[in-house]
């Protein structure tokens, strides 16, 4: 309409300058409106100069007419739109207009100024662009928009390098954030190069004289400049036309529309370009991507249509080619290009099921990319890899798990060769993808325990790879490898099956020192994780690493040395274990390769490591003449000596074994322990010798020590452990007289004396194990020991200061006596064979204590800090700190003090202080008082104290014990995230709530505490579904103590179990217990199952103490304590009673709560462990109790249960049946209910008569039974529904198997009806099945009924194949093997619910029932997988349906009868008027869709909703009958115009001068949400095509990206929907703008 207008101005007006300089003004500011009417002015000017556009003329007056028309040119540029545009720069603008009305003026103004150059030519385009060009005169975005319009007339060469060069410092901007850059900066840098990205180099490089320096700006680009490869795709697109070259077609439409042909490039050689492209294609941004695709689809296009042969390699020589064609095999190269482009457009899908079909067509591009030889690459390698890194890349799991798969598959099978660049992917994308933990789980299918696949093809993978790979890169890759895996946080379960597959590489020197400290770096990597299991598994993994890896002629003894002390021996390098044994064989073969240091020689009688370890040990005791005695040395130290000097030991006892001598003098290690028992000797008498030589001595010692007190890992007499224990007895006086000199003699008076302290005390609990181990006859000197010590420190400790002033010296010795004192009582507690209880000092300890002051805090000295040395605050131990530990030092003594008077004696003084209520109650008050003060991780003690007290104060002082209850799990709460305290105090606290006579003393009143209590027990089952293991050592403790009480009389046994009635809450928790865990905490628990089934062949699971604290182990510790009841025990028999009803009220409860419930649901899994537990306790019901309860378990079956927890209750019935036949009566009446009752559970009914046989054992007259069952049996027979009949034959086959067996002759009436049932069934085929039909009343046959079951013979053989009818057996199956894993397996529950015997028996706190059954006898049940048939409760009215007809409502399409014949370019015009519609200025372009089927329904979706035009790409798709059938003659109400494909660019061009806001559908990093999104009047639509959306070469054309927000899994809708959706939110938006401006 604009340009009709400007037409129709034009041909009224005589002088074209006076309209132009009318509609420009003089004085005003150039509004918008004048602007978009001087371009369109302008450009119809420019179209009609000097071609006679007011009719006919002469050439004479065509001449002035165009040089009128320059002139008016030069005067509107340089004096209206240029002014206009300082303006605007300035921010004058549009007096203050919104923004996109500022872009409005600037674009109109730019479309104006272009039409002025086209008119001018270069002198004004060249004058406007040294004046964009110069600083500080424009904005960036009107220079930009300037030069862009200007561009096509640029000539002059000098004016053209500025133009690009300052393009492409646009382009590349800044180095990024940072050196002080805000982010309004760096998102205008960013807004500023993509406008130039976007317009002005595109605009450059359609200018032939200015394209090669755009390309060779681009592509040769200095290494020091920013990579911008997002930006530098968005110029390459958009000039995809000139860096290719033109074929025929292309060169036929540039001549017949007269475009002079443009300086051709060819892309396609540019190594560089190909590196973007493949950049490109894995780039995070999907418009980038895109972009990638369009170049590369590009390139194959005009390939395949000049056929003409080229090549562009890498840079290296001799490589494989980056992109290559050639006419011969022009054919493969397009099938390889086009599934290779398919495959990546498919992976933007992100969705599994869409690309999994698309994979294989990878294998296909192998097989073209390796020649047939197999020897090289025919493509480059690095095409695959950006495959990968995509899928690696991905947000869907599923998708990065499918691709590490099929790249380890793929390449450990094919054994490709080898590539540049193909170990940086493995150590850079692939190692990356690895670290995600959910890639490690089990597949479906797969049991618990097993190694996951990930990991299999893991080890396989690298072996291969790492095989065939170079010598010489070897090293190299191992190296980068490792360094990989100790430069990020890894978690517990990538790190582990990592250093797996590097232990299963083959043996190789590789690893150098380098490679050693790699390992080293990654073991501290390991240390992160909590799951001790898990970290121990990965040392023991990566030290086998070391050993298969290691080049022993690059690395020394110190070297390996410093690796090995990076293990924790507490958690895989424990000795005895099969991995120190392989270590040592490792010592041993390369005893004389490692490299030398320190240029010593070895004799030839001794071994390389024995003489390194004796240097070792020399230099570990060499200390400085003079030393500062302050501080403690290094543990670290001392720990690798030790180390050291036992892999030495056993490294020559193999050498003697090897060599045939069994020779026990073992010189070298007697050698090696020399130079300590020298000192050790010398301790006792000489008191020169310095604080650090002691300490370092100590030290050593402890460490050696420690190697045999520590969990032992082998049952045989260790000769080592023999001869060290030999030799450090002689030392024992000399230690002796040395620590308790030190400990008494005030010679400990500073801070750091308090470690050294420390030390002294571990190291004399040591050696009192000798006592234990060697029998010494040591004993009295120990004893001796102890006396003095005991003495010296009460002495002290009763000691007062006389001076007013407290010395710190003082204080710390009376820090020193109370962990004395604290070992002491540890070491009575501990070692009862020493007899050391009856020491008279012991006496005077016990009566010390209960009289002394509790809490009692020692003063700070005020010159603490004046008096103390320069070292001391490096040990960072507070004052505060000081404090707390000699108060749990009182607490810890006192509680061995009363302890020892529960467990041992009756001391008359204790037994007073016990019987004195008011001296327990001031003593509970102290203990709550200290938990205050006390450190949480301090408070153990006062827990074991208040056990005792509490116990005899809860009659009394209820509210005190209570408060205490209270103060206790507050402090247990706090520490539930500190994982290495939490453990030991809430064992502490459990022993003191939990105490059988806590306990039992607060449910005799069911008083407050009672419930207190209770409330506890709730709040810690809770918790234990968050932090596993909590629950665990509860109900271990409770069931421990309740089943076997430490007391031996009569009453205190049945007082204690009691509890177990009074607090059954408990036990019914735990048989129901098992959360439901996240993905990544079941992973941790199938992983750790995985290690602990490794067994002894990873060392972690013989050094790591098992916690049992996986939630199996809580139903496993109850089922075990039920199992353990002995019902003719009257205590245990009305247990049991009030347990089953409590049981049963439980689920009736559940059933009532949802009456349906998904399969393995959580309700589900709950009513599946009730029942389990149910049946566990069968054999211990007696009569009298099933009396009470069997009505209840019958109506169980009538809920609606799934196939798991219907076995169970089947299996219970039949058990109740087989063992008390008289209730079968009530069975029968269960026959007798409603319809409505029996459609869910008649066939829970039915299969329990199924087994019939073991019911009748225990029945005398079998035949009157059996009678009755066929009655009940043949009216099911018939019934409607087929899975009802399918269950009523199964049982009828085995009721009438057993008359024939038992020849019983009384159903002559009902022989020919049961036989022809029989045979009907077994005849089945699967169009139908006829079934006879009998009156059983009256004894004759009646009719017959016919019904199509479908696959009925097939179901038929199905559900007798099924395990519960053909080979469960209800009695010899009866253990807890099936009950809690075969059954479960069987019945597809989820695997967390499989308990395998294996849990049973190593669960040692509760042992196994003598009497109960625990794994399966005779049957192969264990053998079975699980059936395809699956029990259902088909309801009575749920029959089929298929014959069923269903209508649903036809929508009617209106189409008008009567179309009158218009001019269509005016139509949309008339209908407007005529329908009283406003007129849109919405334009949609549909050119890029090429289905008829969208563009008919998009064309009836713009009529409806008024849009102005609809652009297609053909005129054609109009006369299509699918077209027209989704149009309804919308197409004759709507104005069509055709604009090609190849023309969009122009055409969006012209329409964005026109002040339309160019949007397009398309999801990018920027898009917009569309509800979010206001649109303008004057708007433009862009729809891309169905399959790759917009094109990348028009992507940069569009203002604004919109996305529709989504909610499900399908990423994209139909182009039609889509536009629809934005046709009516544009509508939408202008009717409410309507509205609001009346």
């Amino acid at each position: 309409m604009e340009l009709v207008l400007a037409d129709t101005l034009l041909s009224q007006c005589p002088d074209s300058g006076a309209l132009l300089r009318a509609v420009c003004g003089e004085d005003a500011a150039l509004s918008v409106e004048r602007a978009e009417m001087l371009h369109f002015l302008l450009q119809r000017v420019a179209a009609t100069a000097g071609s006679g556009w007011r009719g006919q003329g002469n050439e004479r007056g065509e001449e002035e007419e165009a040089a009128a028309a320059r002139r008016v040119a030069w005067e509107a540029a340089l004096g209206r739109c240029l002014p206009m545009l300082l303006s605007w720069g300035a921010g004058g603008g549009s007096a203050g207009g919104s923004q996109k009305e500022e872009l409005r003026l600037l674009r109109a103004a730019c479309g104006a100024l272009q039409c002025c150059a086209s008119l001018c030519g270069p002198p004004l385009a060249e004058r406007l662009a040294q004046k964009a060009l110069e600083d500080g005169q424009l904005r960036t975005e009107a220079a930009v928009e300037v030069l862009a319009a200007l561009a096509p007339w640029l000539e002059e060469p000098e004016l053209l390098g500025r133009t690009v060069k300052a393009a492409l410092r646009l382009l590349r901007g800044g180095g990024g954030g940072g050196d002080g850059r805000v982010e309004e900066e760096e998102e205008e840098e960013e807004r500023d190069a993509l406008l130039v990205a976007g317009r002005l180099l595109p605009a450059l490089g359609r200018n032939s004289a200015a394209l090669r320096l755009v390309w060779e700006g681009l592509m040769l680009a200095p290494k020091s400049a920013p990579e911008r490869v997002g930006r530098t795709l968005l110029v390459l697109s958009a000039l995809s036309d000139a860096v290719f070259p033109a074929d025929a077609q292309q060169q036929q439409r540039g001549s017949s529309t007269g475009d002079a042909p443009l300086q051709q490039l060819d892309a396609r050689l540019c190594s560089r370009f190909w590196d973007v492209v493949q950049k490109g294609l894995t780039e995070s941004d999907a418009l980038c991507r895109k972009r990638a695709r369009y170049l590369l689809k590009r390139a194959v296009d005009v390939s395949n249509k000049l056929c003409a042969e080229y090549w562009c390699s890498t840079d290296a020589e001799n490589g494989p080619c980056l992109f290559w064609w050639c006419a011969e095999k022009n054919n493969q190269l397009t099938q390889f290009w086009d599934n290779y482009i398919l495959i990546m457009e498919t992976l933007e899908g992100n969705q599994i099921h869409v690309i999994k079909p698309v994979l294989p067509k990878l294998n296909s591009l192998y097989e073209h990319a390796v020649s047939e030889q197999k020897d090289c690459w025919v493509f480059h390698p690095s095409w695959h890899m950006c495959i990968y890194k995509r899928m690696f890349e991905s947000d869907n799991k599923t998708l990065i798990r499918e691709g590490v798969f099929h790249f380890l598959e793929i390449w450990q099978t094919n054994r490709f060769p080898t590539s540049p660049g193909f170990s940086e992917f493995i150590t850079g994308p692939l190692m990356d993808a690895l670290s995600e933990s959910s890639l490690y789980s089990r597949l479906s299918g797969q049991m618990i325990g097993t190694c996951p696949p990930l990991a299999i093809k893991l080890q396989k993978f690298l072996a291969t790879f790492l095989t065939n790979l170079p010598e010489e890169e070897k090293s190299r890759f191992l190296l980068k490898f490792i360094q990989k895996m100790s430069n990020r946080h890894w978690c517990a379960v990538p790190i582990l099956f990592l250093s797996m597959a590097l232990a299963h590489i083959p043996a190789c020197s590789v690893l150098d020192i380098e490679g050693l400290l790699a390992l080293r770096d990654v073991l501290q990597c390991t240390m992160i994780t909590h799951q001790i299991l898990l970290r121990g598994a990965a040392q023991c993994y990566l030290l086998k690493a070391a050993v298969l890896l290691t080049d022993v002629e690059k690395v020394s003894l110190s070297d390996i040395s410093n690796f090995i002390i990076s293990l924790r021996p507490e958690e895989s390098l424990g000795r005895g274990t099969g991995l120190w044994t392989t270590l040592c064989d490792w010592l041993h073969a390369n005893d004389k390769c490692f490299r030398r240091w320190l240029n010593c020689d070895v004799p030839q009688d001794k071994t390389a490591l024995g003489v390194y370890v004796q240097f070792l040990v020399e230099d570990y005791l060499k200390t400085p003449i003079v030393s500062h005695d302050c501080l403690m040395p290094d543990w670290l130290e001392a720990k690798l000596v030790a180390t050291m000097i036992l892999l030495a030991a056993d490294v020559e006892e193999m050498k003697h074994k090897s060599n045939g001598n069994g020779s026990t003098e073992r010189i070298e290690l007697k050698a090696l322990l020399n130079p300590l028992l020298d000192v050790l000797l010398k301790l006792g008498t000489n008191p020169y010798i310095s604080t650090l030589k002691t300490d370092k001595c100590l030290q050593l010692l402890l460490k050696l020590l420690q190697t045999w007190s520590i969990r032992r890992y082998r049952s045989q007499v260790d000769g080592i452990i023999t001869f060290l224990q030999n030799s450090f007895m002689a030392a024992t006086e000399s230690l002796l007289d040395f620590l308790l000199r030190r400990l008494t003699a005030n010679e400990l008076n500073t801070i750091s004396d308090l470690e050294r302290c420390n030390l002294y005390l571990a190291v004399f609990s040591e050696l009192t194990n000798f006592c234990s181990i060697k029998c010494w006859k040591k004993r009295t000197s120990i004893c001796s020991f102890i006396s003095s010590l005991i003495n010296a420190s009460l002495c002290n400790l009763q000691e007062r200061n006389s001076e007013e002033e407290v010395k710190l010296g003082e204080q710390i010795q009376k820090v020193v006596s109370m962990a004395s004192l604290r070992i002491i009582c540890e070491i009575i507690d501990q070692k009862s064979d020493l007899q050391l209880e009856s020491l008279p000092a012991v006496d005077t300890l016990k009566t010390v204590f209960l009289c002394a002051q509790l809490n009692h805090v020692l003063k700070k000295p005020s010159s603490m800090e004046k008096n103390s040395s320069f070292e001391e605050p490096a040990s960072h131990q507070g004052w505060g700190k000081i404090v707390a530990l000699y108060i749990h030092d009182q607490w810890s003594c006192l509680h061995f003090i009363l302890n020892n008077y529960q467990n041992v004696s009756k001391d008359k003084s204790l037994e007073q202080f016990l019987s004195d209520v008011q001296k327990c109650t001031k003593t509970l008050q102290s203990a709550l008082e200290a938990i205050t003060i006390l450190p949480s991780d301090h408070v153990s003690p006062v827990f074991h104290c208040m056990k005792i007290l509490v116990s005899k104060l809860l009659g009394s002082s209820e509210s005190l014990c209570i408060e205490a209850f209270d103060l206790a799990w507050k402090t247990i709460s706090s520490l539930s995230n500190t994982q290495l305290i939490f453990w030991p105090n809430l064992k502490a606290f459990v022993q003191f709530v939990f105490d059988p006579e806590v306990l039992a003393a607060a449910a005799e009143n069911k008083s407050q505490a009672y419930i207190k209590i209770k409330e506890i027990m709730f709040q810690m089952i809770e918790m234990s579904s968050t932090k596993t293991g909590v629950f665990n050592m509860l109900l271990n403790y409770c069931c421990q103590s309740w089943i076997f009480p430490p007391f031996g009389n009569t009453s205190a046994v049945e007082n204690v179990f009691s509890n177990a009635g009074n607090y059954s809450e408990l036990l019914i928790e735990a048989c129901l217990f098992g959360t439901v865990f996240r993905r990544d905490q079941r992973l941790i628990q199938e992983v750790c199952a995985f290690v602990e089934n490794l067994g002894e062949e990873c060392a972690a699971n013989i050094v790591t103490e098992s916690t049992k604290r996986d939630d199996h182990y809580v139903r496993v510790c109850a089922i075990k304590f039920l199992c353990l009841l002995d019902e003719s025990n009257p205590l245990h028999k009305k247990f049991i009673e009030d347990f089953v009803m409590k049981l049963l009220d439980k689920g009736e409860l559940i059933s009532k709560s949802k009456t349906r419930y998904y399969v393995n649901s959580l309700q589900h899994r709950v009513k599946n462990r009730l029942w389990q537990t149910l049946l566990v306790l069968f054999p211990k019901l007696h009569e009298d109790n099933l009396t009470r309860t069997i009505d209840r378990i019958l109506r169980a079956g009538y809920s609606n249960n799934q196939a798991s927890v219907k076995y169970l209750i089947e299996w219970t019935i039949i058990l109740i049946l087989h063992k008390f036949p008289h209730f079968l009566q009530k069975f029968w009446d269960c026959f007798s209910y409603g319809e409505d009752q029996l459609k869910t559970s008649i066939c829970t009914y039915l299969a329990v008569l199924s087994h019939f046989d073991i019911i009748l054992q225990n029945i005398s007259e079998k035949t009157p039974v059996l009678k009755k069952a066929l009655v009940v049996v043949l009216q099911w027979c018939f019934h409607h529904n087929f899975s009802v009949r399918l269950y009523a034959l199964i049982a009828l086959k085995k009721i009438w198997g057993l008359c024939k067996a038992l020849y019983v002759d009384d159903f002559e009436t009902l022989t020919p009806v049961i036989e022809c049932s029989l045979n009907q069934a077994e005849s089945m085929h699967g169009t139908g099945c006829q079934f006879w039909k009998r009156n059983l009343e009256e004894g004759h046959a009646v009719t017959y009924c016919s019904h199509p079951p479908g696959n009925a013979k097939k179901n038929w053989q199905r559900i007798q194949k099924h395990f519960f009818f053909e080979n469960f057996h209800p009695l010899k199956d009866y253990c807890l093997e099936a009950i809690f894993y075969t059954l479960p397996r069987l019945s597809d529950i989820a695997e967390e619910e499989w308990i395998s015997l294996s849990k049973f028996t190593a669960f040692t706190v509760i042992p196994l029932s003598v009497t109960f059954p625990y794994y399966h006898s005779e049957t192969e049940l264990l053998d079975l997988k699980p059936s395809d048939w699956s029990q259902q409760d088909m309801g009575l009215n749920s029959a089929e349906l298929g014959n069923q007809r269903q209508w649903t409502d036809v929508q009617k399409k209106i189409i008008p009868w009567n179309t009158p014949d218009l001019d269509l370019e005016f139509v949309f015009q008339d209908r407007a008027t005529k329908l009283g519609k406003s007129n849109s200025k919405l334009i949609v372009v549909a050119s890029l869709i090429d289905k008829p089927t969208n563009l008919g329904g998009l064309c009836r979706t713009c009529e409806i909703f008024g849009v102005s035009a609809l652009i297609v790409g053909s005129l054609h798709y109009v006369n299509d009958k699918q077209f027209q059938y989704l149009s309804v003659s919308a197409e004759q109400w709507l104005s069509l115009i055709e604009v090609k494909p190849f023309q969009l660019v122009d055409y969006l061009e012209q329409k964005k001068t026109e002040g339309y806001t160019i949007i397009g559908v398309e999801q990018t990093a920027k898009s917009c949400d569309l509800t979010e999104y206001c649109f303008p009047e004057k708007s433009l639509l862009l729809l891309g095509n169905e399959h790759e959306g917009i094109p990348a070469n028009l992507i940069q054309q569009l203002d604004i990206c919109v996305e529709i927000p989504q909610q499900g899994i399908i990423r994209s809708l139909n182009v039609h929907v889509s536009g629809a959706l934005l046709i009516w939110e544009y509508t939408r938006q202008q009717i409410i703008k309507e509205k609001s401006q009346r």
